[in-house]
């Protein structure tokens, strides 16, 4: 079901003390003023369990992983199984980010193979796709786009892909302060959702959740988010300072 949503990736940040002052800020705020929309955050896997107690006592937080293994089990060294994730009641993973895709080589076929890990333990998937900078000046970034989104998630079924997070995070945009036009933004959603809609009909495309995710910041969150096909953002560095991400949240 389509939902506004803010989703904080935390990235490689946040001491234990330091991170478990932003959850518990994060839930007594949201706990006394309701957001329009859901809240998800998404700090780094040694804080999962101290993010899930807390949002086991809220009626507002989630929590999500940033990260999962392809593989159930085994001899994978600092690896860790969407079991895992489940057993600790975490009920959504980022997938295919463009860090994970440019400095750790993830393919488009284990990035499917870690969707359809997720789904078998009924995690959500926050699936990331976007385009670099050389190829979106080459105007080849809605090819790319296509090409992300039907090598990471065309081969699930309607039923499967209705239980799917898009996030198109331009790379150009992430941490560099640029951000996407909402014209830009826009463009691009809707892009994304015509290809669902020729995939899986209308009523899912038009069910499915896509976030805008590249330097949104309280100040051109609410422009981005008024766009129709913009239901909400993945959100990076603003989302390590509370007031900054609470700003953002209220911004539907």
């Amino acid at each position: 079901m389509r939902k506004n949503i803010v989703a904080g990736n935390w990235k490689m940040n946040k001491s234990f003390e330091q991170a478990e002052d932003l959850v518990a800020d994060l839930t007594e705020y949201f706990e006394e003023n309701k957001p329009k929309g859901e809240v998800i955050v998404c700090p780094p896997n040694l804080y999962l369990e101290m993010a899930s107690d807390y949002a086991s006592e809220s009626s507002v937080l989630n929590v999500s992983a940033q990260n999962v293994s392809e593989y159930d089990n085994g001899a994978y060294t600092g690896e860790i199984s969407a079991e895992m994730l489940k057993g600790l009641d975490i009920n959504h993973c980022i997938v295919g980010h463009s860090e994970r895709r440019q400095y750790f080589n993830e393919t488009d076929q284990q990035l499917a193979n870690k969707v359809d890990k997720l789904l078998d333990f009924s995690i959500i998937p926050i699936f990331c796709i976007g385009e670099s900078l050389e190829e979106r000046e080459k105007n080849n970034h809605f090819n790319v786009v296509k090409a992300q989104l039907e090598n990471g998630l065309f081969h699930l079924n309607s039923d499967e892909f209705s239980n799917v997070i898009i996030a198109y995070e331009p790379v150009w945009a992430i941490g560099t302060g640029v951000v996407a036009t909402p014209e830009q933004a826009q463009e691009m959603h809707a892009y994304i959702r015509g290809l669902i809609a020729e995939k899986y009909g209308n009523n899912i495309a038009n069910d499915t959740t896509i976030l805008y995710g590249g330097s949104c910041n309280p100040k051109n969150a609410k422009i981005l988010f008024a766009n129709k096909d913009v239901d909400g953002g993945l959100i990076g560095g603003a989302s390590l300072k509370a007031e900054d991400f609470i700003k953002i949240a209220e911004s539907f």
